[in-house]
């Protein structure tokens, strides 16, 4: 959250898990406002000319801002080991598919974690005890997230549980906005109308 900076690494490879592949070069982007995690919308784009020279930008969508390296042809694999890593990649798919998957499930526990802990401090309407049980779903996925035994499957569980409950307290907060709302409208067209009545009252005697 709120980082003013963001790391970008340029690998080469087959792999599905980028630590897998060869690092070719790495730079910054900095400068960028601070934000809530997944906010920042970052674009790379790579251009590769016709001596292999790669040319990687990063551009801040927000700002503009941007940031770029050359990778000169020097820097890349050889043809022997270029044969290598798509052998290591075939013999790895299964696995690297099984990680890239586990990756992706973290990735969606971290931002449905994070959503319930924003949520827990802007509810209003929201019962005591339905906050009580996102707390303790939260706890339970946090746990999970720390475990490094923890299956896909586990993990999945353990995040819809409190996406789940997530959404219901979010449908009694609209509900309970709604319901207070329209209650209050309520009130001051009664008011507005009682208001009328006396002044038609008042103007008859």
């Amino acid at each position: 959250d709120n980082q003013t900076q963001v790391g970008i690494k340029v690998f080469q490879g087959e792999r599905e898990m980028a630590a897998d592949n060869q690092m070719m070069g790495q730079f910054d982007l900095v400068g960028i406002p601070p934000a809530p995690r997944g906010v920042p919308q970052i674009e790379v784009t790579f251009d590769i000319d016709a001596n292999g020279i790669c040319h990687v930008t990063a551009k801040d969508k927000a700002t503009g801002k941007t940031q770029n390296i050359t990778i000169t042809a020097s820097g890349g694999l050889s043809k022997e080991q270029i044969e290598r890593m798509i052998r290591d990649s075939e013999s790895h798919a299964e696995s690297d598919r099984l990680k890239r998957e586990l990756v992706e499930v973290r990735n969606n526990a971290e931002t449905q974690a994070n959503t319930a802990e924003r949520q827990l401090t802007e509810w209003k309407y929201v019962s005591d005890a339905e906050k009580e049980n996102v707390r303790t779903l939260l706890a339970e996925l946090r746990k999970s997230m720390e475990n490094p035994n923890v299956t896909k499957d586990e993990l999945s569980a353990a995040t819809d549980k409190l996406q789940k409950a997530v959404m219901e307290c979010g449908r009694t907060e609209y509900q309970q906005a709604a319901a207070a709302n329209s209650s209050s409208s309520s009130g001051n067209t009664d008011s507005s109308q009682g208001e009328q009545q006396q002044q038609g009252d008042q103007q008859k005697q």
